[in-house]
C-alpha cells in the first residue's frame, strides 16, 4: 500500500503476521446476500463472488468484508446455522483463489463467525456488538481474530423504532467503554470501533455523529471504522436511490477522515482510496502553512 505520512499508523495482527497501515484503511463490501439494500443477488454464485472480490481489490482495498445475511432495516436475519454453511463456502471459495488477502466476515452470530474463522477468514465484523449473541465475545476471545465491534440497538426488524437517546455521542461512549472492559477481560486483543451509521438512529442523529465523531477518535485508542457507503442518511438526504450515492459517500467519507476515522467501509474502493489521497494532501498543505 502507499504510504501516506499524514495519518498516523496503526496496526492488526491477522494469524502470525502484523499488518501495518500508514493510511486509513480501506474495507471493500462483498455482500453474498440476495436481498442486501444496494447490490442484493448480484454476487451470490461462485464466479461473480470471486469476479466481484478481484475487483474490490483491484480498485484498492486493503479488507474484503463478506456478508451472507442482510442487515438492512426490516431484514430478519438467516438462522445461525444457515448463515455459517452460506459464510464458510465463501470464504473458503475466496481463501483458495486468494491466500494473502486479509478477510473479515460480518456476522452478529457466533456459530457463523466460528466457521467463517476456521475456513480462513481474519477478523468478525459484527453489528450486534455482542448484544445479539452472548457468546460472540467469548468465541471471538477463543478464535483470537480482530473484532470490529459496532454500536446498534435491538435488531433489524425493529431498530428503527430505538432511536431514543439523551446525548447520542455519550451513549455511545458508555456503550463502547462498557464493551471494551468485557473484551479486554476476555482477552481480546485487536478491537476497532464502528458507531453504527444507520442503525437505530435518524437521518439527524446519524448527521449528528459524523459531526461529532472526533469526539469518538480522540476519545478512543481504537481506530474507528466509517461505514457510510450509500447509506440512507446519504440517498434520504439527496432524494435519490442508493445506487445514486455514490457521490455522497464520497463527501461524508471525508468528512470522517477529516474527523479522525482511520477504516472507510464501501462499496466502491477506488473512490475511498482517492478520498484518503486528497484528505492527507489536505493535511500536508495545513502542516506547511502552520
Amino acid at each position: 500500500m502507499s504510504k501516506d505520512t499524514h495519518f498516523s499508523e496503526f496496526s492488526v495482527r491477522v494469524g502470525k503476521k502484523i499488518v501495518t497501515f500508514d493510511r486509513p484503511a480501506v474495507m471493500g463490501i462483498l455482500n453474498i446476500t440476495p436481498d442486501s439494500f444496494y447490490d442484493g443477488g448480484r454476487y451470490t454464485e461462485p464466479e461473480t463472488m470471486l469476479a466481484q472480490a478481484r475487483n474490490l481489490l483491484a480498485d484498492g482495498a486493503d479488507i474484503i468484508d463478506v456478508g451472507a445475511s442482510s442487515s438492512r432495516p426490516g431484514a430478519i436475519l438467516l438462522p445461525p446455522a444457515e448463515e455459517a454453511a452460506r459464510l464458510a463456502g465463501a470464504v473458503k471459495l475466496l481463501r483458495a483463489e486468494m491466500p494473502e488477502t486479509v478477510i473479515s466476515v460480518d456476522t452478529c452470530y457466533a456459530i457463523p463467525a466460528r466457521a467463517a474463522v476456521e475456513a480462513g477468514a481474519n477478523m468478525v465484523n459484527d453489528i450486534g456488538g455482542g448484544r445479539l449473541d452472548e457468546a460472540m465475545f467469548a468465541t471471538v476471545a477463543e478464535l483470537q481474530v480482530p473484532y470490529i465491534l459496532m454500536h446498534s440497538r435491538g435488531n433489524p426488524g425493529n431498530m428503527n423504532t430505538l432511536t431514543d437517546y439523551d446525548d447520542i455521542v455519550a451513549d455511545l461512549v458508555k456503550f463502547f467503554s462498557s464493551r471494551l472492559d468485557e473484551l479486554c477481560r476476555l482477552g481480546v486483543a485487536d478491537v476497532w470501533l464502528d458507531p453504527g451509521f444507520g442503525f437505530a438512529k435518524t437521518v439527524q442523529q446519524n448527521f449528528e455523529l459524523l459531526n461529532r465523531l472526533d469526539e469518538l477518535t480522540t476519545l478512543f485508542d481504537q481506530p474507528v471504522v466509517a461505514a457510510l457507503s450509500r447509506k440512507s442518511m446519504i440517498y434520504k438526504t439527496l432524494g435519490v436511490q442508493p445506487a445514486d450515492a455514490l457521490n455522497g459517500t464520497i463527501a461524508l467519507d471525508a468528512v470522517a477522515l477529516l474527523r479522525g476515522a482511520r477504516v472507510l467501509r464501501v462499496h466502491d474502493p477506488k473512490p475511498a482510496v482517492e478520498t484518503i489521497k486528497l484528505v492527507s494532501a489536505l493535511f500536508e498543505s495545513t502542516t506547511i502553512t502552520q
